[in-house]
């Protein structure tokens, strides 16, 4: 994978993590910098830890799945992305939960942090399979989480929901495009 390839996957890792720190935004009244940093660090580190623990059990299983890795990439790219448009089009009940709290636990926020991840580890599959520097990538998306996440909450008010769902639309949409490309480039290889 080149640099624009894991840029374009980091930012959409970070697009559901982006949708939930919209909705927690809206249910601030003002948001500050320092607050909505250590959220997105929060996030940051867990989406960027999970993408390495699905790396170490596809590298695990690597040889068992060498003939089939690009149509395996391909259906978690395009399972993980369909998943995201489907839930940008319906609001769940983590989300509508988020809106109605003021204050979460530390707890509680890592949880949700855990629960945007769960992506993130599924492509670390995927990325075993492919030709990918997965400190890079993990780095990558922790920060592209972290930055999203932050300007999510700082964001939250002005933007609202209305964002929020288009952007796990559009980071569906570059997953699906991302196994294509790879389930492509091995096929007419």
């Amino acid at each position: 994978m080149n640099f624009l390839t894991v840029m374009l996957l980091a930012f959409a890792m970070s697009t559901d993590a982006f949708a939930v720190a919209v909705c927690k935004g809206v249910s601030l009244n003002v948001p500050k910098l320092k607050d909505a940093f250590k959220v997105g660090l929060i996030f940051g580190l867990i989406e960027g830890i999970t993408p390495m623990l699905g790396w170490l059990c596809g590298f695990l299983t690597l040889h068992f799945t060498e003939k089939w890795d690009h149509w395996i990439i391909f259906l978690l790219m395009l399972f993980l992305g369909s998943h995201m448009i489907y839930n940008s089009f319906h609001e769940d009940d983590e989300t509508q939960e988020d809106k109605n709290t003021k204050k979460q636990s530390l707890f509680l926020l890592v949880l949700t942090a855990i629960s945007t991840s769960i992506d993130a580890f599924a492509v670390g599959i995927g990325l075993a399979l492919a030709t990918v520097n997965i400190v890079f990538a993990s780095c990558m998306i922790g920060a592209a989480t972290c930055l999203m996440v932050t300007l999510g909450i700082l964001l939250g008010k002005k933007i609202g929901s209305w964002i929020g769902k288009r952007a796990e639309f559009l980071g569906g949409l570059v997953l699906i495009v991302i196994g294509s490309i790879t389930l492509y480039q091995h096929i007419s290889a």
